[in-house]
């Protein structure tokens, strides 16, 4: 967590309040979360940039900046928050308990401010030339949300090892952006086994993974994601899609589809993982 429709949320809010503004000063406080740029550079290398887009490649969001408007982009920053990390912008109403455990904030021109905030500091915050992002992104796999990601593709990407599909949907280098919640729920979905080999799925099978996996992104980014503790979006609210969760978080319930009890395990890829053993084969 975050994951796919979680990262695209914070970044879709923060691409509509913030793109147009103008970097004054970066303050951190927590250095240990900082990649790519000594923390002294920071202010320097961001002061007067102006902020012209913000958007998801996987589980990251990306900030891009360039000296005015319609230049071209010189820096990114690129922000990963793995479990308890947070992008807030901050304009005076942001509840104080938001502003508790900040590692790093971007203060803009317009009195506004950005705040990374990070309970455990798992997460990181890099400072990259487009050159560094390009080789930073290169091993991504496809995005299981574009145009030209189909069926055929997750055969081919995901199709040719005999590692558990689980797994294979969760590598970040195989298909980007999918995590343990969304791989637990379309497997549910397309009523396949998690802990089958890629290599053992037929064609109508992928052609199920697929539309299971696009209607479930979707779905989830149309809730603003899903929270179950610590994930908020840009404007510090939390996700609505765990209400529409059928497997994950749910061992021991009854399968929305049979109405047997879901099992729970962490013996497919030492992650939680919970499947129907009656209707997911």
């Amino acid at each position: 967590m975050p994951e796919l429709p979680e990262t695209e949320t914070i970044a879709r809010d923060l691409h509509h309040d913030v793109r147009g503004a103008i970097v004054s000063r970066v303050d951190v406080m927590r250095e240990d979360v900082l990649r790519d740029l000594a923390t002294a550079d920071w202010s320097n290398a961001l002061h007067e940039l102006v902020i012209v887009r913000v958007w998801r490649r996987a589980k990251l969001v990306v900030l891009d900046l360039a000296a005015a408007p319609d230049a071209t982009v010189t820096r990114h920053v690129v922000v990963q928050p793995r479990f308890t990390g947070a992008l807030l912008v901050d304009d005076g109403a942001l509840p104080s308990s938001l502003r508790d455990f900040l590692c790093v904030t971007f203060t803009l021109r317009d009195g506004r401010r950005l705040h990374y905030r990070d309970v455990r500091r798992l997460g990181t915050v890099a400072c990259q030339t487009p050159e560094r992002f390009a080789t930073y992104t290169q091993s991504l796999g496809p995005e299981p949300l574009a145009s030209d990601t189909t069926w055929e593709t997750l055969a081919h990407a995901l199709g040719q090892s005999t590692r558990p599909l689980k797994a294979l949907l969760m590598d970040q280098t195989r298909l980007a952006g999918v995590g343990n919640i969304y791989a637990t729920e379309a497997c549910w979905a397309a009523a396949i086994d998690p802990s089958r080999s890629g290599s053992s799925l037929r064609h109508d099978e992928w052609q199920r993974l697929h539309e299971a996996l696009v209607r479930i992104l979707t779905a989830s980014i149309s809730a603003r994601g899903t929270s179950f503790r610590d994930y908020r979006d840009a404007r510090g609210a939390q996700g609505q899609y765990v209400h529409a969760l059928q497997a994950y978080g749910r061992a021991g319930a009854p399968c929305p589809r049979c109405a047997r009890r879901l099992i729970g395990t962490d013996a497919i890829d030492g992650r939680m993982t919970v499947f129907c053993a009656w209707c997911q084969t």
